[in-house]
């Protein structure tokens, strides 16, 4: 069963709006104007996309982003739950309806507002589902009201068991940064980071700095999803779906978790992990590049684990070797990720993944026959391997 999908459907075309603090446009617009790029990126008509699907968090309804893209008849939608986790959780429902007939090409877009409107470092008090109150009415009278908050309390128990600190969160910063450095589309395009400047940055919430924390951008991205023999006729050089799973795991709670008995580690993003190398047949050796879902440095440091690149506790060690650069191991967030080039949930990191495996990335890896792309933790989460036609 795990293998079914291996190889079924390809990533066809991507599309990005301009990633700002303002936009000036409805969450609607960027939806729509992401949505008819990536459709034209693919050498398709709008007429052709007859599946479509999103982020239960977006707040453009499926149907109204069809009807304004001007999409014909729809036999296929759905939308994902959760934020970050749900970045490669629609990409897995487009791949289950084409690789099943459900339909043949399907639109997968996100876009918010989120610096201009809804700003997610604002916290959940005021927009918070009645079962959540399980949760968080036990630990939100302590201020933890933020994604910050939450993750600078796994992040502090990861350092005491691994002996890591900031060092290693820089690092991540550092070289994230540099690969946004060259692309215009990043806010902190020509605008590098030094050493200096991370350790002098304001603390958000111990041990987590503010370059430790992804940005709020306004924006849209989008890709179409369709089957590799359809691909084969269309504009542009396919990226096939290799594996795609979703996980959620064992006392899971939405973004916290705190009452596992270990909060120092991702287990489901190691279930996701075991999930993607079953179906693939690879293994970390096999992969030359990747988009790990970056909302925060320390994440990325507990990923990298979770995927078997480096031993727990070795993360730290990994990134000071310089590998997740170009010239690295592993070239990572090649587009500057959600740190320095837009928070876009995600998908603004699956564009960047098509572009690795067609060898367009502006920081492209010298191999580039397989990416990792993964999600956001502390979630239901999700990871997809992309490889070469």
């Amino acid at each position: 069963m795990a293998a079914s999908l291996r190889d079924k459907a390809a990533i066809v075309g991507i599309g990005h709006t301009r990633y700002s603090k303002n936009s000036g446009v409805s969450d609607l617009r960027l939806a729509v104007e992401a949505s008819a790029a990536a459709i034209a990126d693919a050498g398709l008509a709008p007429s052709q996309i007859d599946g479509i699907t999103t982020f239960d968090m977006d707040v453009s309804d499926g149907i109204e982003v069809a009807r304004a893209v001007g999409c014909g008849d729809l036999t296929f939608e759905s939308r994902v739950p959760y934020g970050g986790g749900a970045c490669i959780g629609v990409i897995l429902q487009a791949v289950m309806a084409v690789a099943t007939g459900v339909a043949n090409y399907v639109l997968v877009y996100r876009a918010l507002n989120g610096r201009s409107g809804h700003r997610f470092s604002m916290g959940v008090s005021g927009d918070m589902i009645t079962s959540d109150t399980v949760h968080y009415g036990w630990y939100m009278p302590s201020g933890l009201v933020t994604p910050a908050s939450w993750v600078a309390m796994f992040t502090q128990r990861y350092f005491h068991e691994t002996g890591l600190g900031p060092d290693a969160l820089a690092e991540v910063a550092i070289q994230t940064r540099n690969h946004a450095v060259n692309n215009p589309n990043a806010f902190f395009h020509e605008r590098p980071l030094s050493r200096d400047e991370y350790m002098a940055s304001r603390m958000i919430c111990e041990p987590l700095r503010l370059y430790d924390c992804c940005q709020e951008s306004d924006g849209g991205a989008a890709v179409v999803v369709t089957t590799p023999e359809r691909a084969r006729d269309l504009a542009q050089k396919p990226a096939i779906v290799r594996a795609v799973a979703h996980a959620s795991a064992d006392d899971q709670e939405q973004m916290t978790s705190f009452y596992r008995p270990n909060i120092a580690r991702i287990p489901e993003m190691e279930l996701v992990a075991k999930q993607v190398w079953e179906m693939s047949g690879l293994g970390p050796e096999d992969i030359d590049c990747a988009v790990i879902y970056d909302a925060f440095t320390s994440i990325v440091l507990m990923q990298l684990e979770s995927f078997g690149f480096c031993a727990p506790g070795e993360s730290g060690a990994f990134v000071a070797d310089g590998n997740l650069s170009v010239g690295g191991r592993l070239p990572t967030n090649t587009h500057g990720g959600q740190l320095s080039e837009a928070y876009i949930h995600g998908v603004n990191g699956i564009v960047e993944g098509v572009r690795q495996i067609r060898g367009t990335s502006l920081n492209q890896p010298q191999k580039n026959d397989h990416t990792l792309v993964t999600s956001g933790v502390g979630v239901p989460t999700s990871a997809m391997i992309l490889g070469q036609a």
